[in-house]
């Protein structure tokens, strides 16, 4: 990806985890337990970019592997 922002970056492994989240049939609330957080604030504010809210390297591997997806498909445009 070349001429990508950070924000923008961001904003589209949102997009992706969403997306994957969706096709796996599971709620914002059921990946973000899977986390190992108690509420959807982390996974619902990071899939939108809200406020600065990304996810971090940690939460995408995790996120990859309950969702059964290469971590690197989360960073496709």
């Amino acid at each position: 990806m070349q001429n990508v922002s950070i924000e923008e970056l961001y904003k589209i492994i949102g997009k992706n985890v969403a997306n994957y989240r969706k096709q796996k049939g599971l709620s914002q609330l059921e990946l973000s337990l899977r986390m190992g957080y108690k509420s959807v604030s982390v996974v619902s504010s990071s899939e939108i970019y809200y406020k600065n809210k990304h996810f971090n390297i940690e939460q995408l591997l995790k996120i990859a592997n309950i969702l059964d997806v290469d971590l690197c498909e989360l960073f496709k445009k």
